[in-house]
């Protein structure tokens, strides 16, 4: 797959049931719906779809539209999280969406304190993967 941001090939990761396209260039991350949606449910998110995440109101933003790696189609910018919202790029047509470089780990952080205390493995492989770098 190609990166939507730098245009490089991107790498699979692999975690249980759980498989993300990374782009080692720009550190972006593409979930496919199915795995979104794993990532959220685990994460206790109350954006659990994609579906839903799609149906939120578009954000107007001078970040640089991308196009889906799947369908090539000009993606939507929306945000999701509460406390300090995260920009994702969401295909037009459910086929998954993109978190820039260190965006997954942004979202993590947003868990409240008593989830981010509990044993998740899938939650502690995203934080540890995909956490920002200096």
């Amino acid at each position: 797959m190609i990166c939507p941001a730098c245009k490089n090939d991107m790498i699979v990761v692999e975690y249980q049931r759980i498989e993300l396209d990374f782009c080692p260039q720009c550190r972006g991350v593409w979930f496919d719906s199915g795995e979104l949606e794993l990532m959220l449910k685990s994460a206790k998110f109350d954006e659990a779809s994609l579906n839903e995440i799609s149906r939120l109101a578009e954000v107007q933003t001078t970040e640089k539209t991308r196009k889906c790696p799947i369908c090539r189609q000009t993606m939507a910018k929306n945000t999701i999280g509460r406390k300090s919202p995260v920009l994702i790029d969401v295909c037009p047509r459910n086929d998954g969406l993109f978190f820039d470089g260190g965006e997954v780990h942004q979202l993590i952080t947003q868990l409240p304190a008593s989830e981010l205390g509990k044993e998740n493995p899938v939650i502690d492989f995203l934080s540890e993967v995909f956490k920002a770098t200096g």
